[in-house]
């Protein structure tokens, strides 16, 4: 493994996902050199329960630290666009948590200064990083499905499921007119697209809020946790659900549903791809085990294990066959990736993490769900570039 003791990290966002960032980091030997929260006091906070040992007062005290190589942007999706531009104008390498922009015009801006830099960018679609779906993308690779014909599944959550439940996802101005879809959505159009090498060109998308009306906590509401105190009444104008047919470049057609409101779904993740010569699925409940479905011999299932795995998922596992590896391995996983190119100063051939501009291809999939949702009718996508 290389050596990362080297190359310094900062973290903007001192919530969930920011201690998520910075416990993976420790694990792959980076040093994390300080964490950037929505306040001082919040950051202060955040850096004394990460046991990390500076809290950075702004963004630019942060950029102006030359022993920051690499920012992870964990804030609210508003905040990624004015950040990551700040961010490789001080020259840095950047990971930005999905979705990567507010609009597909601000991806657009993001994916040309990204270019320009010649610095390392990446979006955090981590989901690519469970070992078996680097297995599944080389089974594809390798023709082993053939032709792919089918792609369908889900991915559902519970954790907005009641009307007292609150997150700044809720509110279009922190998150975007987009929710479930930019949210968990973009997390399953990346890993299809990214196992089956397709990318979606048009889409006929519904959209449904079920709750119209959700009472606000007065205070600050971590992400997955439970709020009290007192309230305010909000109406809703995101997605809660949605139901999106897809078409693939290859003239492959798919079904997905998205919702934040299943109740007793934690975090199902769920995908079925049906090729010409054998089917494959996946669920992230039981990240371990890949069905591979066939037509004239037993069905399989392969548990993950390095050694019985193709090349591009035994670099993505880590830990022995039977010992599982969950979320947070993945993060580990993805970022080791990262940093190797930093070390490098380029970008590998066999990296598989998600550009910026596969980042872009996800906003501009959103764009098309907002009008076939507006119209009714079938919104083709304006997808380029991409790694997937």
């Amino acid at each position: 493994m290389t050596n990362f003791t080297t190359i310094g990290a900062a973290v903007i966002g001192a919530g969930f996902i920011g201690s998520v960032h910075t416990q993976a980091l420790r694990r792959i030997g980076v040093q994390v050199r300080g964490v950037l929260g929505s306040s001082p006091e919040r950051g202060a906070e955040g850096a004394s329960a990460l046991g990390v040992a500076k809290a950075y007062h702004s963004l630019d005290a942060l950029l102006a630290d030359p022993q920051v190589d690499l920012v992870h942007v964990t804030s609210p999706n508003h905040a990624h666009y004015p950040q990551v531009k700040a961010i490789l104008a001080a020259g840095k390498h950047v990971i930005c948590e999905k979705p990567l922009s507010m609009t597909s015009a601000q991806s657009a801006e993001m994916v040309a200064l990204a270019r320009a830099s010649g610095r390392i960018c990446a979006v955090s679609y981590n989901i690519r990083f469970y070992p078996l779906n680097q297995q599944a993308r080389g089974m594809v690779e390798a023709g082993e499905l053939g032709d792919i014909r089918f792609v369908t599944g889900h991915y559902h959550q519970d954790w907005l499921a009641k009307p007292t439940d609150w997150n700044w996802r809720l509110e279009t101005e922190a998150g975007g007119v987009l929710r479930s879809v930019g949210d968990i959505g973009t997390h399953w159009i990346d890993l299809t697209s990214f196992v089956t090498g397709q990318k979606v060109v048009s889409v006929l998308a519904d959209l449904t809020t079920f709750i119209p009306e959700r009472q606000k906590p007065t205070g600050p509401v971590a992400t997955f946790s439970q709020s009290s105190g007192a309230t305010e009444a909000r109406t809703i104008r995101t997605d809660d659900a949605a139901m999106i047919m897809l078409r693939f470049a290859n003239g492959a057609k798919g079904v997905m549903s998205t919702s934040q409101i299943n109740i007793g779904r934690k975090n199902s993740l769920q995908w079925d791809i049906a090729g010409s010569r054998a089917s494959a699925a996946w669920d992230s409940e039981v990240p371990d085990h890949l069905f591979i479905g066939h037509r004239d011999a037993p069905n399989q299932i392969l548990q993950r294990d390095a050694s019985l795995m193709n090349p591009t998922a035994a670099r993505a596992a880590s830990l022995p066959g039977g010992h599982v590896e969950g979320f947070a391995d993945s993060f580990a996983a993805f970022f080791g990736q990262v940093y190797a190119d930093v070390a490098r100063g380029e970008r590998s051939a066999t990296s598989t993490y998600a550009s910026l501009e596969d980042g872009h291809y996800e906003m501009q999939v959103c764009d098309a769900v907002l009008r076939s949702a507006a119209t009714g009718t079938w919104a083709d996508v304006e997808a380029k570039g991409g790694t997937s």
